[in-house]
């Protein structure tokens, strides 16, 4: 009989809880709700500075109000769920130090 190693690991990689942030993200998109909303907003940043669009931020609150995290600091830790990240407008950042999202 042949032996064969079991290996596990209990840190749960790289989950999420948000899975129905994957509908919203779609229904956004279809209605261009994020978009519209981030065209109200005139970005007076300077751009070879900037990590995050308008319209990402602008998605990342609608989406965190709709998903129940209305307060602001839950966006520090959420900015890193691989799910929430498809909403970023660009998922290669500059600095490899910078999160998708906004935190």
């Amino acid at each position: 009989m042949e032996k064969r190693a079991v290996m596990a690991s209990f840190d749960g990689g790289a989950i999420t809880s948000d899975a129905g942030a994957l509908l919203l993200r779609e229904t956004d998109l279809l209605l261009r709700l994020s978009e519209r909303v981030a065209q109200c907003f005139t970005d007076g940043r300077d751009q070879t500075r900037v990590d995050h669009a308008i319209q990402t931020l602008v998605a990342q609150r609608i989406h965190g109000i709709a998903l129940g995290y209305e307060d602001l600091n839950d966006h520090d830790d959420l900015r890193h769920d691989p799910v929430l990240a498809l909403h970023s407008t660009t998922l290669e950042m500059r600095a490899r130090k910078v999160a998708p999202l906004a935190g």
